[in-house]
């Protein structure tokens, strides 16, 4: 009697990377992303995500699984806006009142994929990508002493990134834009004055109250972003059917999770900032909020005109915002008015 035949799966290995440091709850969700794929492809793959700079730097992610030298990585398309000044606009400026998660229904439901993808092409990167993840609306910064006026911007040694460059510079900041995991060291020696790179989370791991005291809450440099999960296209399009469903799923199902992940996790380490860190947080003033739209509106007038992708982008969101961003604003109650009624006394952020 012969044996039956047996089908053994043979397992998929991909190598991923983050652009973020392992302690930073960023590659946390990089890679809770990871174990949703592995855990429902089985054996047949697997995705090990290794942290910034395991292989290449944080901002060489994109050309590292464009070329194969990582099959995929987890990151920020601002990040690639050296390439193409359009890319910053997937997280970058105001996005005409749209919030992140709008923005990502904008990029699956109103163009922004295509023109992702279009955009990549332009610049010969052969990859897939997926964004998902709506980041909350990231301070205006780290400070030495809280910012209460625009004057008090000009000349200040700052990091930021993206578009965020060009509105800071805008503003009369000097910007240095520094990957995550140079930020503190660059403000301990002295060589900012000031900068900003995410939430409560992230900025308490990364040991920014340790070289600063002042956090600016709210601002229009970065209120839009999102997370990018990358695949080398040669890779990916080796995948079965199956498999390439099951990270279509896990993205979305990430996208939620983190944005869960992210209100428990922000939440608590906001209270330990202010608590055990004793870190005073201030609300943005207006005036400063008003210069960051100003700035932008100058950013963009020029983008436009050097780069016709810039300009199909913004005239995408711009549609997209007009409508939704109705929607929403007349649909949405104000959800101050029930926390301010039970929770307010003494909660606010101070006033610079």
């Amino acid at each position: 009697m012969s044996a039956p035949m047996v089908a053994v799966a043979q397992t998929t290995s991909f190598r991923f990377q983050s652009t973020w440091p392992a302690k930073d709850i960023f590659h946390e969700y990089a890679q809770d992303f990871a174990k949703k794929v592995n855990d429902m492809a089985g054996n047949r793959l697997k995705i090990e995500v290794l942290p910034s700079g395991a292989v290449v730097p944080a901002f060489q992610l994109l050309e590292a699984v464009n070329k194969g030298t990582l099959d995929g990585g987890h990151g920020v398309v601002a990040y690639h806006y050296g390439k193409n000044s359009a890319l910053a606009l997937w997280g970058s400026g105001p996005a005409y009142g749209m919030d992140p998660n709008m923005v990502l229904a904008w990029h699956n439901y109103g163009g922004g994929k295509a023109l992702l993808d279009e955009i990549y092409k332009a610049i010969n990167m052969d990859v897939v990508s997926y964004l998902y993840g709506p980041m909350p609306t990231q301070p205006l910064g780290w400070f030495k002493k809280p910012i209460s006026n625009v004057a008090q911007l000009k000349g200040l040694k700052f990091r930021t990134v993206g578009l965020s460059v060009d509105i800071f510079n805008e503003l009369g900041a000097a910007v240095n834009p520094l990957p995550g995991g140079e930020i503190v060291p660059a403000l301990d020696r002295g060589l900012l004055d000031a900068a900003e790179f995410n939430n409560a989370s992230s900025d308490r791991v990364l040991g920014f109250p340790d070289v600063a005291k002042n956090c600016m809450l709210q601002s229009f440099h970065q209120s839009g972003e999102q997370f990018e999960i990358l695949f080398n296209k040669t890779k990916y399009n080796a995948l079965a059917p199956d498999l390439k469903a099951i990270i279509d799923y896990a993205v979305q199902a990430s996208s939620a999770d983190m944005s869960w992940k992210a209100i428990d996790r922000n939440s608590k380490d906001y209270i330990e900032l202010k608590g055990q860190h004793k870190v005073q947080f201030y609300k943005t003033p207006d005036a400063i909020l008003r210069a960051q739209l100003d700035a932008w509106d100058k950013v963009t007038a020029k983008k436009q005109a050097e780069n016709p992708h810039f300009k199909k982008v913004l005239d995408s969101q711009k549609a997209f915002a007009q409508r939704a961003g109705q929607w929403q604003n007349d649909y949405m109650v104000d959800f101050k008015m029930a926390w301010n009624r039970y929770f307010a006394k003494g909660a606010a952020p101070k006033k610079a």
